[in-house]
């Protein structure tokens, strides 16, 4: 078995006279050396300069070792490594200078640089694993990971290192891309508990859940938001459509009370139709509009309680049927989401559900009129908006995406006034 102290390097070694305590002093500083160059074998390189103590027994003792002429108290000399190592050679074959250091100070030397080095080969080789699988991903996940930064932002986050402390990084690392392999592109959605084949629990908590959405850069939502955004879903109870001022047929809700639709309750929604034929729903995709807008009604006396569905990020096939829903029971709808590309993909979900729906301030002079010049890479097609021909052309200009709270203002007077208001081209 190889020896904790030096690897190794003292089998078949008589280190007895070598650990004579008139020699610690030699030993300490060859150890202090060690461990600033990061080098526990001290073997070769720049000489180590030690300062000869006081007692003339300690110098004497070094004399055989440190070679030259005799060692006098207070003098300082320059150590040749290898000379010393050849002359450490008569008491063990393999013996190095760092090994008796290491065996006269009791512990290993160089710690910190051999973790530090530890630590850089594990972090390469998580890069590279990071690197090469993310080759083979499909084109949506690898915009959503960018692997060419992903290494540098997993590490700004703490995460590399957080990885390095679990068991296994690299089989952490391979799930977790596995998982990102198998997320649907914007617009469509999948239940997170068929993620991972043979184990639906997989996601429920822990750290590969966390991870996924740190490698794809969900992870400053919280965790149903960040799936959300992924276009996972959670289950059938918790999620769904947050609504204010429409109901499903036969129930009884307060008037102005928001309330949340789950999926189950959406599966075989009907629609309480509109007093008249004029009556507009408003569909949004971040609850900060509905609740600026339901706050606004509450506050103003006679302002009429706003009718307000919003999906909470990426609507799935359920919600949007359950949108499209409400033009058959004779809402009009204006519909909306963010400028960007998952929110071009929720609007062209939605009008597909809802055919006769109008874009709500989502035209490229709406846009235009709240974006400032931006640096952001936006990754779109010509045929991502198809409702405007200019919006997407505006958006790859500006390189900046918009969203809903930019536009807060606008949208709220439109909610409040009942219909929804457009910025002529």
């Amino acid at each position: 078995m190889n020896c904790t102290l030096c690897n190794g390097a003292c089998a078949e070694a008589d280190l007895t006279p070598l650990l004579n305590p008139e020699l610690t002093w030699l030993w300490q500083t060859l150890a202090a050396a060690a461990d600033r160059r990061g080098d526990d074998t001290l073997t070769s390189g720049t000489p180590v300069t030690v300062s000869l103590p006081a007692s003339a027994a300690q110098c004497a003792a070094a004399a055989g070792l440190i070679g030259g002429r005799p060692p006098e108290p207070g003098q300082r000399r320059r150590l040749n490594l290898e000379e010393l190592t050849a002359a450490l050679a008569i008491r063990g074959p393999t013996l190095t200078p760092g090994a008796v250091a290491a065996h006269a100070c009791n512990r290993r030397l160089a710690a910190k640089a051999r973790s530090r080095a530890e630590h850089t080969a594990a972090s390469d080789r998580i890069r590279s694993l990071l690197e090469h699988t993310a080759a083979d991903l499909p084109h949506h996940v690898r915009e959503r990971i960018q692997p060419a930064t992903a290494f540098t932002r997993l590490h700004r986050l703490g995460w590399i290192t957080r990885l390095l402390k679990t068991p296994d990084p690299e089989t952490l690392m391979a799930q977790a891309l596995q998982v990102a392999a198998r997320l649907p592109p914007p617009g469509r959605r999948i239940d997170r508990r068929i993620l991972v084949p043979g184990n639906p629990h997989a996601l429920d908590a822990g750290t590969l859940p966390a991870f996924v959405l740190a490698l794809t850069g969900t992870s400053a939502t919280t965790g149903r938001s960040g799936w959300a955004r992924l276009g996972v879903d959670y289950d059938d109870l918790l999620g769904g459509l947050i609504i204010t001022g429409v109901t499903p047929r036969g129930w009884q809700i307060p008037p102005g009370a928001t309330f949340t639709l789950p999926p189950r309750e959406l599966a075989d929604i009907t629609w309480q139709p509109p007093d008249n034929n004029n009556e507009w729903a408003f569909v949004t995709e971040n609850p900060s509009v509905l609740a600026a807008a339901s706050n606004h009604a509450l506050a103003n006396d006679g302002v009429p309680t706003p009718h307000v569905i919003c999906t909470a990020g990426t609507p799935s096939q359920l919600e949007c049927q359950a949108i499209g829903a409400l033009s058959n029971a004779g809402w009009r709808l204006a519909i909306r989401a963010d400028f960007d590309q998952a929110g071009l993909a929720h609007m062209r979900a939605l009008l597909a559900a809802a055919p006769t729906a109008l874009p709500w301030r989502m035209s490229a002079a709406d846009y235009l009129q709240a974006a400032s010049k931006g640096t952001d890479t936006l990754h779109l097609q010509e045929s991502d908006a198809p409702w405007d021909p200019y919006l997407v052309t505006a958006m790859l200009t500006q390189s900046t995406p918009v969203y809903e709270e930019d536009l807060l203002v606008k949208l709220l007077a439109d909610i409040a006034e009942g219909r929804p208001g457009q910025i002529e081209a």
